[in-house]
C-alpha cells in the first residue's frame, strides 16, 4: 500500500509542477517589442516586378532566381539609360 501512496504522490506532484510551467508560459506578455516590428517597405519599380514575374514563370528559386533577378535588372537599368539617350536625339 506506500508503493500505491508514493507513486500517487509522485504523480500528482508532478503534474502540479508541468500545470505551473503551463500557466507561466501563458501568461507571457503578448505584445511584441518595437524592434521586431516590420520595417517600412519601399514601392518596387516597374522593372523590379517585371523581373520577379520573369522569375516565376521559369520557376527559379533561391541562389537562381536572386542571380536572374539582378542581371534582369541590369539589362533594365542600362535599356532605360540606351532608350532614354536615343530619345534625346
Amino acid at each position: 500500500m506506500t508503493i500505491l501512496s508514493r507513486t500517487a504522490a509522485a504523480a500528482a506532484f508532478a503534474s502540479l509542477l508541468l500545470v505551473g510551467s503551463a500557466y507561466a508560459q501563458s501568461t507571457a506578455p503578448a505584445a511584441a517589442p518595437a524592434s521586431t516590428e516590420k520595417k517600412m517597405e519601399k514601392p518596387r519599380s516597374a522593372a523590379s516586378l517585371d523581373c520577379s514575374k520573369q522569375a516565376d514563370d521559369k520557376g527559379l528559386k533561391g541562389k537562381e532566381r536572386k542571380k536572374f533577378r539582378r542581371e534582369c535588372m541590369k539589362e533594365a537599368k542600362s535599356g532605360a539609360a540606351a532608350g532614354g539617350a536615343e530619345k534625346a536625339k
